[in-house]
């Protein structure tokens, strides 16, 4: 798991059918986020990565082991947001998130290749999942062979190509001594700029103190850059008092307890219930 360091200085009758729910959820997510590009449109995971990579050199940290589960927990929160999962209903023998299973609310296809294989392995399990064995299923670490066929290979490169796609990255070869890697730097920066400029107004101009008044995928892309261990990439750029600002504030929020919070928040407990996975591992 992460940590936020500090910079040294000195059932009813007018159900709709599945299909309206998910066209409504879908038409809901694009109102989240009216104020973003209009000409392109990110999932988590393409943020999370694009957050993580380096611009120039176009790949993650060597040193960063974390952003692998945290791309897969950006697979549940964007398949929740879309209305194609949901978290089993609380009971009295259940009331911990990480105790309650995910359980397939719609499996219409969303369009995006890896949110949709995911919901073909969900749709395929005998028993359903919690949240957390989801993260360690879709990254492939499970000890039952029988499982392993739920792990989602090559995940940091297929949301590259889709980034690369989308007109963000670019490809390219470099030379590592002994090996040639395939990387993708940022080709577009003004996409990039965006993303980091919205985080960091989140927890600066316009910081409401709140998580239940945060902007949904604000927070989820929050949560998932903290637990890919990204976060601190987006307040490099500040000056060394916003810089502190801006990690206190995210510290505090990411300290919350999401058994509190995941009650308040309407549609959010996916959000909070991976940021719970995260928190234990």
């Amino acid at each position: 798991m992460t940590t936020l360091t500090h910079r040294g200085r000195g059932k009813s009758s007018d159900k709709k059918p599945d299909s309206e729910e998910d066209t409504a959820a879908d038409r809901d997510l694009n109102d989240e986020d009216a104020n973003d590009s209009k000409d392109i449109r990110l999932t988590l995971m393409e943020e999370v990565l694009l957050l993580g990579l380096k611009d120039k050199e176009g790949y993650t940290s060597f040193w960063n082991d974390c952003i692998s589960s945290g791309l897969r927990g950006g697979i549940l929160i964007e398949l929740a947001l879309r209305g194609r999962i949901q978290l089993e209903p609380l009971t009295m023998r259940k009331k911990r998130l990480l105790d309650r299973k995910v359980l397939l609310k719609s499996d219409a296809p969303t369009g995006d290749v890896l949110l949709d294989e995911t919901l073909r392995h969900i749709k395929a399990t005998e028993s359903a999942e919690t949240v957390q064995t989801w993260i360690e299923l879709l990254t492939g670490e499970t000890w039952n062979p029988f499982k392993l066929q739920y792990q989602l290979r090559n995940v940091r490169e297929r949301i590259a190509k889709n980034l690369v796609e989308k007109g963000i990255l670019t490809t390219e070869k470099q030379n590592f001594l002994l090996f040639d890697m395939t990387t993708h730097p940022v080709s577009n920066a003004t996409e990039k700029q965006r993303l980091v400029k919205k985080l960091q107004e989140s927890m600066l101009e316009r910081w409401v103190n709140d998580p239940q008044r945060m902007d949904r995928r604000t927070l989820a892309l929050l949560v998932l850059a903290h637990s890919s261990d990204v976060l601190e990439n987006v307040f490099a750029s500040l000056t060394d008092d916003k810089y502190d600002l801006a990690m206190n504030r995210s510290k505090d929020l990411l300290d919350l307890d999401p058994e509190v919070e995941a009650p308040k928040a309407k549609g959010a407990e996916m959000i909070w219930a991976v940021l719970a996975a995260f928190n234990k591992s």
